[in-house]
């Protein structure tokens, strides 16, 4: 007897990479894509800069508060213009006044210090800007695939084929996606940028209410 052994054909497995699949999505990816390299800019830019400026010497106000209460006034300003920092910035034009009234140099430093919050909140809003913008661009995608999708679906009359509908469906999820994807990135990394700008403002506050009860203390003669 002979006997028949069928097999049945072997399917084969379909993949798309995801820049097949970001080219899918059509021109509203290009978009997306400049967003996302303009916030990884942004990100690493404030974040260096933001690193660099809560850098701070544990022993910078000891040394300062030593220097002033010797009267080496010089010397407290030459200490302050070797650290590229805010608190150093503001100290040194705190030092610079030693000798005008209180209220006159502790104007002056919460002025350098406001002048150096702004420089290191630069940026900033243009990442949150991108948070919000980007999922908003993303459900353009959605609207402008979905009419595509039921454009070709009216065309098509009675002869409706799955593959014409393709087109605009991949367009309207993949944007999403996208979208999504870039805002929530930016989203955090605002988050975290505005915390760690938190974290340097509160150590330049600390900062100066030290030198500022600093200069209540009674000050010897200059050498």
């Amino acid at each position: 007897m002979l006997s028949i052994i069928l097999q049945a054909p072997v399917q084969e497995e379909v993949s798309i990479s995801l820049v097949e699949m970001a080219v899918k999505g059509g021109w509203l990816m290009a978009v997306l894509l400049l967003l996302s390299i303009i916030a990884l800019y942004i990100f690493g830019k404030k974040w260096w800069l933001i690193r660099q400026a809560g850098k701070i010497d544990p022993n910078f106000m000891n040394d300062i508060k030593d220097y002033i209460h010797d009267g080496k006034i010089k010397s407290a300003q030459t200490l302050c213009t070797k650290f590229d920092t805010p608190v150093a910035r503001m100290i040194e034009t705190g030092v610079e006044r030693i000798g005008r009234p209180l209220g006159d140099i502790q104007t002056a430093v919460e002025n350098v210090g406001n002048v150096e919050v702004a420089r290191l909140e630069k940026g900033l809003p243009y990442l949150a800007m991108i948070s919000g913008g980007a999922p908003m661009i993303g459900f353009l995608g959605t609207v402008t695939g979905m009419v595509e999708a039921f454009f070709n679906m009216a065309n098509a009359g009675n002869n409706i084929d799955i593959t014409l509908l393709s087109s605009g469906i991949y367009t309207a999820m993949i944007t999403t996606v996208g979208g999504l994807i870039v805002g929530i990135l930016a989203y955090f990394g605002y988050n975290f940028l505005s915390s760690k700008v938190s974290d340097v403002v509160f150590k330049m506050e600390s900062s100066t209410i030290e030198f500022m009860d600093l200069l209540n203390e009674p000050v010897a003669a200059e050498e």
